[in-house]
């Protein structure tokens, strides 16, 4: 079985994933790898506070809270979100191991940002609000992959392209053109989410060792 890898780029609930598989042909540039999945998946649920049955953007509605209240809210929405995230990586993984592809890792877009402080710190700052909420979702993922089995790589938006062109001594640029003509060969949806996932995705593949 070739191998394949998850990409994600996460947003508050949700967020985008595409699975490519590795060329057939040994040697290959990365453009030779294969678009094999794109997909939405929910990973925001169900959570009461305040009479609103809200849980996407967490975060603000933990404000509305008491301290005590708050931390509690915030944890239960971290384990729906967690719980979400996983069903949908294993439902991915399952449709591509039917389709005879090998899952061997995963890849996720990571915010530039610094580590963020304490709750209450978060709660009084819109900026920290919308960042908590972004990391708490992307956290999600990265324990989804990990409890797959997967191989779980974090890449900063800022260095995807660079970092992707050493991994496949492209130039930047050069592969900025490629990603954008894959849309004319795959079709829509080809926005940006998809094209970082992809991306991401082809890093993974590139960047976990083989099994023996």
């Amino acid at each position: 079985m070739r191998r394949a890898a998850l990409g994600f780029r996460a947003h508050s609930g949700w967020a985008v994933l595409v699975a490519v598989a590795e060329p057939s042909v040994k040697g290959a540039g990365p453009m030779a790898s294969m678009v094999i999945d794109r997909r939405r998946i929910e990973i925001a649920g169900a959570a009461i506070a305040g009479g609103t049955a809200v849980a996407v953007q967490p975060y603000h509605l933990a404000r509305e809270l008491d301290p005590g209240q708050a931390r509690e809210f915030i944890e239960r929405n971290r384990g729906e979100a967690n719980r979400l995230a996983e069903g949908a990586v294993r439902a991915a993984i399952q449709d591509l191991r039917l389709r005879g592809w090998a899952p061997a890792g995963c890849g996720i877009l990571l915010a530039s940002g610094r580590p963020l402080p304490s709750l209450a710190e978060i709660l009084a700052s819109h900026s920290l609000i919308h960042a908590a909420e972004g990391e708490m979702f992307r956290n999600a993922l990265e324990a989804a992959g990990e409890s797959c089995g997967l191989q779980v790589i974090g890449v900063k938006e800022r260095d995807l392209y660079s970092r992707a062109a050493v991994a496949f001594g492209v130039p930047a640029e050069e592969l900025r053109s490629d990603i954008e003509g894959l849309g004319r060969t795959l079709g829509s949806p080809w926005r940006q989410d998809e094209k970082y996932a992809a991306l991401v995705g082809w890093l993974a593949l590139a960047e976990v060792p083989k099994a023996d």
